[in-house]
């Protein structure tokens, strides 16, 4: 007999910073958080790996190109997000690039009204939780965080 796993689901951000500040993006219209600022990010898709998937996402969303070996891996959170009767856990990778191609455009306006620069230290207030604790993290230097327990 088979014993069940636990599963915990892969995700992945893009933190952009460009002369102190970070590119944010406020999501519509998906269900989720709306109206709240994050970051570029997704889930990863079946039989890629991180820095192919934030390659091309980064690409479809907002017309960024590097290339994937560029990418570094800034921060690792594990996070429970509790949404009514239905628990999930994620391992969510914060990635940073410094050489990146083009001005980011909003390639997903049905998604995302607003993709823009803030500065590091005045992040908008309306920016999801977990986010905010992530980023928080990154800037004192931290490596890994929990959220949601």
């Amino acid at each position: 007999m088979l014993k069940q796993r636990h599963k915990i689901i892969p995700a992945i951000y893009l933190v952009l910073i460009r002369e102190d500040s970070i590119l944010m993006l406020r999501r519509f219209n998906t269900g989720y958080e709306d109206g709240n600022y994050s970051l570029v990010a997704w889930h990863l898709d079946w039989n890629e790996t991180f820095r192919q998937a934030m390659a091309r996402e980064a690409m479809e969303e907002s017309s960024l190109e590097f290339n994937p070996q560029n990418i570094r891996i800034i921060h690792t959170m594990h996070r429970r997000l509790i949404d009514g009767e239905d628990t999930r856990e994620y391992i969510d990778f914060f990635m940073s690039v410094d050489n990146f191609i083009w001005e980011p455009v909003n390639k997903e306006p049905h998604k995302c009204d607003e993709l823009r620069w803030f500065p590091v230290d005045n992040i908008p207030k309306n920016t999801i939780p977990y986010i905010r604790y992530a980023l928080e993290s990154i800037f004192k230097g931290e490596s890994y965080s929990e959220f949601g327990f």
